[in-house]
């Protein structure tokens, strides 16, 4: 075998860095939608939530909330009695599962084993973004209309239980999320702002601006390296943002229409023109879009398994818009596009 020289040695290397360099930076489209589930059902939907360990995709539809097999998009159960729902958090530690209803101004309670209701507990009108906190261990739940946020016990008695004290945030809020070390991120999407909670004194202790980003609706976190993913509508950015003191960190264009942002490892942004936005942190403190997805018309929440990074959307087929309307979905056409999300650094 010809051992090669020096000089040999240190050519390949330099044309190993520059092909190397060309993949950073050009990525490649990782990301493709690798199937659609189709489980039907009337209704409208919302923030789909994924139980990673059981496979189960728990999705809002208005009046009632399907449990869908994740791999092949059969009900499992469907549980009723909802008169606009919005979000699920499930307790594995507790064996429940929540539900936020705003026109009832309640959070249901459901065994995640039998699937029956257990009772509901009251909040607010327009309860919506609903997460599960394990640091405090809490149900959290925003209501847009009444501005606060609102703790639960994830034990509380589901027939004559009460949830803890509502912390007042000086805004509307659209979602949430938290650091795993007591405090809470909430959007507020009429002040374009995020309000930073800490849970331990149920109090507000910061507000930071979204600007150059406005109405912000999705939000995700990275606790790890500190940063929120926050999508706003007004103008259609991705902003991101240090959880420290709250320095905006990049700002990246997105579709028009974002409901949901999502990460692991990347993240995601969902937006209704039927596109799906990946950013990465190609370097400490940089940030790039690696891949803008066509998915669906519609397609603007998003589920997220944080372990093999899998991304559902929902969305149906739609009627022809008149003008001046909104779209209106064609009977039992919703569905579920599952993206397949192993980003392969």
């Amino acid at each position: 075998m010809k051992i090669p020289s020096p000089v040999s040695w240190s050519c390949a290397a330099v044309a190993v860095w520059i092909f190397g360099a060309g993949l950073s930076a050009q990525p490649a489209n990782e990301y493709h939608v690798i199937r659609t589930l189709h489980p039907g059902g009337e209704g409208g939907w919302d923030y789909l939530t994924v139980d990673a360990a059981h496979q189960l995709l728990f999705v809002p539809r208005v009046t009632h909330t399907q449990v869908l097999d994740a791999a092949s998009g059969a009900v499992v159960a469907d549980i009723a009695g909802q008169k606009h729902n919005h979000g699920v958090a499930i307790v594995p530690s507790a064996g429940r599962g929540f539900i936020s209803d705003g026109d009832d101004a309640s959070v249901v309670i459901f065994d995640l084993k039998s699937y029956q209701v257990l009772g509901k507990i009251k909040a607010e009108a327009d309860a919506d973004g609903i997460i599960y906190d394990a640091a405090t261990n809490k149900v959290l739940v925003v209501s847009g209309d009444g501005g606060v946020l609102i703790p639960i016990a994830p034990d509380v008695d589901p027939k004559n239980g009460a949830a803890d004290p509502e912390i007042d945030l000086g805004g509307k809020p659209e979602y949430l999320a938290v650091d795993g070390h007591g405090r809470a991120y909430v959007n507020l999407e009429d002040k374009d702002m995020v309000a930073v909670v800490d849970l331990k004194t149920a109090k507000v202790v910061a507000k930071w601006p979204t600007a150059p980003g406005g109405s912000p609706v999705g939000l995700a976190i990275d606790p790890a390296n500190g940063r929120l993913f926050i999508g706003c509508r007004k103008p259609q950015k991705l902003i991101v943002m240090s959880t420290t003191d709250g320095k905006i960190l990049a700002d990246l264009p997105i579709g028009s229409g974002v409901d949901a942002t999502g990460f692991a490892g990347d993240a995601y942004a969902s937006c209704g023109d039927g596109t799906l936005t990946v950013v990465r942190e190609v370097q400490p403190g940089q940030f790039s879009v690696i891949q803008k997805l066509a998915t669906a018309t519609g397609a603007r929440t998003l589920g997220l398994d944080p372990e093999t990074h899998t991304v559902y959307l929902a969305t149906a087929d739609f009627e022809a818009a008149a003008a001046g309307k909104r779209r209106v979905a064609k009977p039992g056409t919703f569905k579920v596009m599952v993206v397949d999300a192993s980003p392969g650094h």
